[in-house]
């Protein structure tokens, strides 16, 4: 920018020592405004993040099922007891514990989530348990994990039902000692983490089948949230549509609306894969739709899928066959045949989906 300075007072021409002084003045309001700049870019930036967390961590719905579930979350928010959030894949699992870690005392440290089912053994141990240099090949520098890093704070451990048995040991031992070493390390780490739980299996049948530590089910179930599925909660479908219609509204483009009878549509389908796969439908029919309004065509898996038949003389192998193709097709068509989503809303691998098929 430029300042100018027209006239001394005197009317007398400046001298070296004023423009040096006038250099000076002329500077620190550059600085100035330059701060000032920089303050409402950074509060535009906040404003921006904010909103951005706003959206993806909002719990959206007015129905008295998930209401209770809200007030019983910020109940044993400030709690140090270990959380465990059940319910079907979809449900908001994320959502809670993060309801529940900003109504904590916590709430000013980290929040952290890991996915237990989405890496090997191996990697999930030295993602939560961090390593030091050398401690094995590729480990050229120390890096600290999970645990460390939300210390003080939550780590939110989703998909807790696919921790390998060997990793529910380790799980086990820092729960109860709340400490452990890392990777190659010698010195003990003392730490202070809530551990909030997910899962959309039964643990409990899973523990009498030996497939989860009976000692560990007990360590983080001290407090259970079973999620409604969106089935059970139909009346917040509307609020819900409404909300990711404007979360995901096109670059300059206004909000769309659906058109007439639309949300009746929706609110009559049941909904496998709940809020995940009812926002992906909402993404890509505002995508996909170049019309002003949303029209059922749309949203085309939701058309009635009638019963499926199957021979009365069948066995039961094959008539689990028989429903599990029908499902999976049904599902498949939910997602526009795409593999990657139909696995996250059925909760299996791609690889086995694609076995399946």
């Amino acid at each position: 920018g430029v300042v100018q300075f027209l006239d001394k007072l005197d009317n007398s021409a400046f001298t070296d020592d004023d423009v040096k002084v006038l250099e000076k003045f002329a500077n620190m309001m550059g600085r100035f405004f330059q701060i000032t700049k920089n303050r409402e870019r950074l509060g535009e930036e906040f404003d921006r993040i904010k909103q951005k967390y706003l959206q993806k961590y909002t719990i959206v719905g007015e129905s008295a099922i998930i209401r209770k579930c809200i007030a019983q979350a910020e109940k044993v928010a400030d709690s140090k007891a270990s959380i465990l959030l059940s319910g079907e894949s979809g449900t908001g699992k994320e959502l809670f514990a993060n309801l529940i870690h900003e109504h904590s005392r916590r709430q000013n440290k980290a929040f952290i989530s890991v996915s237990c089912g989405a890496l090997p053994s191996s990697i999930l141990e030295r993602e939560l348990f961090g390593h030091e240099k050398g401690s094995f090949t590729g480990a050229d520098s120390r890096k600290i994990g999970l645990f460390e890093a939300a210390n003080g704070g939550t780590l939110f451990l989703d998909e807790i039902g696919e921790m390998p048995l060997d990793m529910q040991v380790k799980l086990l031992r820092v729960l109860q000692e709340e400490a452990f070493l890392r990777i190659g390390g010698t010195s003990l780490i003392r730490v202070d983490v809530r551990i909030i739980s997910a899962t959309n299996q039964d643990l409990e049948k899973m523990v009498h089948e030996g497939k989860f530590r009976q000692d560990l089910y007990y360590r983080i179930n001290v407090i259970n949230l079973k999620l409604p599925a969106l089935r059970e909660r139909a009346e917040d479908i509307s609020d819900l549509v409404t909300f990711f219609l404007k979360k995901h509204k096109q670059e300059n483009q206004p909000i769309k609306k659906l058109a007439k009878g639309v949300m009746t549509h929706l609110a009559g389908y049941s909904w496998p894969g709940n809020i995940r796969q009812l926002e992906n439908a909402v993404e890509r029919a505002i995508v996909l739709d170049e019309g002003e309004d949303l029209t059922a065509q749309a949203f085309p898996f939701t058309d009635y899928q009638p019963p499926i038949e199957v021979n009365v003389g069948a066995t039961l192998k094959e008539a689990n066959d028989s429903f599990r193709r029908t499902f999976i097709k049904n599902t498949l068509k939910s997602t526009g045949e795409n593999r990657t989503q139909a696995a996250k809303i059925l909760d299996v691998q791609r690889s086995y989906l694609s076995r399946l098929i």
